[in-house]
């Protein structure tokens, strides 16, 4: 077959083995890069909101600089209904604004120069959609503390953005740095991405908190905090020097969270090693406490995992070896290499994020407790695995894949350590990919023909099985006398990996296809043979 086409086959194939999806316009004006998008390139944003608890509204502007890489005219902005967008202006002037649905546009001059730098002003104000359910469900949450103060913050991952201010909202192109300046009532503060470089006390008693982003940054992990928090900090002796760390929590929980967060340091240590650098030191890292389970809000890692290891008190593995760590601060944060440095353009490969930040989990345990606690916890994940369909969703329409992308995606990444057999090769890859793709967004296609390379193996089938279908490999063996014969079966025609076995009281590596092959067995080797559980595969005696 045509390279090209089976290149074109396997971008399809999600969508042939999904669920029959039904899309809409909306849906290819939210995930595509447009006409209307591409022609200019994001670098600056100031974010100017007002948070109203009292109406639940928010009112603002955005101001929005970009550069021209190409002659174009028409730019789009995306706002959701209810929030509205009340004017544009560019060059002090207002500019016309044609709305179809959550997609603006608004027409410029047709006479700017290639290369050159523009501002507009985006005015908007309404009151957001309420997330029912964060942070899965996206939008704001509004709520009050136990002493009665007001709690709001954001959440709009997969939703986007524009759920509650302006933007360009599409991952493939990141803001280069930003200003987000928000104004909160007496009493209250807001905590956002950055650092904070200063508060402005107005004389109704209100303040305006403003938190600058020193490096590039996606729209959904952009957000806002604001609540009666109380701060403390430390430095971390990290990769590249101090890295602050503040944490900001409600008044009544500042003793549980100075233990609990005891975890933050254990999680840099392990993950420097594992990973390299903490990916933002010029803008610290942040824990704040809100009233939902936590996200990976870059700098400002939102956490709400009521100062207990585990997940909500639970181990997701069910081993016990979840319950050694507080889960929602070594997910989210570990996010901060993946998701927030390593950034996916198309929501359909949210593997990258959700995958290789599962797998941080075990390469945690791994650190600090050993290889076969690591083992056992990934592995006894598998039981939160559905194969209900791929990982990898439908591209520029704003579909992400299956929820398997956590554990399955785990599982799958321990599995090719497995294949790799060798912890400093596969220690040097993971640290490769966040030098090699540091703040940078990129395609599952990147993510695959990096590892290939620096790993030394054909590795397209073997992430087309587990990305793109819904069927785990089985090993089919059967013994006959003093011969042992295996393949690969319910699995892609040209699947081919090796695996350990172990034969009798000794384990052996077996090279598998899905033709059958034989291996020489000695005396009664034949009446004990087991699959090595690291790898996520099935086997079926004959």
């Amino acid at each position: 077959m045509n390279t090209k086409y089976l290149l074109l086959f396997f971008l399809n194939l999600p969508i042939l083995l999904s669920a029959q999806t039904t899309f809409t316009r909306q849906d290819t004006l939210r995930g595509t890069i447009t006409p209307e998008r591409s022609w200019w390139d994001l670098t600056y944003y100031h974010l100017q909101v007002e948070v109203n608890p009292k109406d639940s509204t928010l009112e603002g502007v955005n101001t929005l600089q970009f550069m021209v890489l190409e002659k174009g005219n028409r730019m789009q902005i995306d706002l959701q209904p209810p929030m509205k967008i009340t004017k544009v202006l560019f060059q002090d002037q207002e500019m016309k604004v044609t709305r179809d649905e959550n997609a603006h546009f608004v027409d410029l001059p047709n006479d700017l120069a290639l290369k050159s730098i523009h501002e507009l002003d985006i005015y908007f104000q309404g009151r957001p959609k309420v997330s029912r359910r964060p942070p899965w469900d996206g939008g704001l949450t509004w709520r009050k503390d136990l002493n009665g103060k007001d709690i709001v913050t954001t959440t709009c991952q997969g939703d986007g953005a524009s759920l509650w201010w302006p933007c360009k909202d599409h991952m493939y192109d990141e803001v280069d740095s930003m200003l987000i300046s928000v104004k909160v009532p007496e009493g209250l503060m807001d905590v956002s991405n950055g650092r904070l470089r200063g508060v402005d006390e107005h004389e109704d008693g209100s303040k305006t908190f403003h938190w600058f982003v020193s490096n590039s940054i996606s729209n959904y992990v952009i957000n806002l905090n604001v609540s009666d928090y109380v701060q403390f900090a430390e430095q971390y002796d990290g990769a590249e020097g101090a890295l602050d760390c503040d944490y900001y929590v409600l008044p009544y929980n500042l003793e549980a969270a100075k233990k609990q967060f005891q975890d933050v340091p254990r999680m840099l240590e392990a993950f420097e090693h594992w990973f390299g650098p903490y990916p933002f030191y010029e803008d610290g890292f942040k824990l704040v406490e809100v009233p939902y389970p936590g996200m990976e809000h870059q700098s400002s890692v939102t956490y709400g995992n009521g100062f207990a290891n585990g997940y909500g008190g639970r181990d997701v593995s069910g081993t016990g070896w979840g319950l050694k760590f507080d889960f929602i601060i070594i997910h989210e944060a570990g996010h901060e290499w993946f998701a927030n440095s390593i950034t996916y353009r198309d929501i359909a490969d949210m593997w990258i994020h959700e995958s290789f930040t599962a797998y941080s989990e075990n390469l945690f345990l791994d650190f600090h407790y050993g290889k076969e606690a690591s083992s056992e916890y990934v592995i006894g994940t598998r039981k939160n695995i559905r194969n209900d369909r791929p990982i990898i969703g439908s591209y520029g329409v704003n579909h992400k894949g299956s929820g398997d992308m956590y554990s399955k995606g785990a599982n799958m990444l321990h599995t090719l350590r497995q294949w790799v057999n060798n912890d400093g090769q596969w220690r040097q890859a993971l640290r490769g990919l966040n030098k090699t793709f540091y703040h940078q967004t990129v395609t599952t296609q990147q993510i695959e023909e990096y590892l290939a390379e620096k790993l030394g193996l054909n590795l397209q089938v073997f992430f087309d099985q587990y990305l793109r279908t819904t069927d785990i490999p089985i090993l089919e063996y059967q013994v006959e006398k003093n011969k042992l014969k295996y393949r690969w079966s319910n699995c892609l025609d040209d699947f081919a990996m090796p695996v350990r076995l172990k034969i009798g009281d000794k384990y052996k590596w077996m090279m598998p296809t899905t033709k059958w092959t034989t291996h020489l067995l000695d005396g009664d080797e034949g009446d004990s043979i087991l699959l090595d559980a690291d790898f996520y595969v099935e086997a079926k005696r004959l």
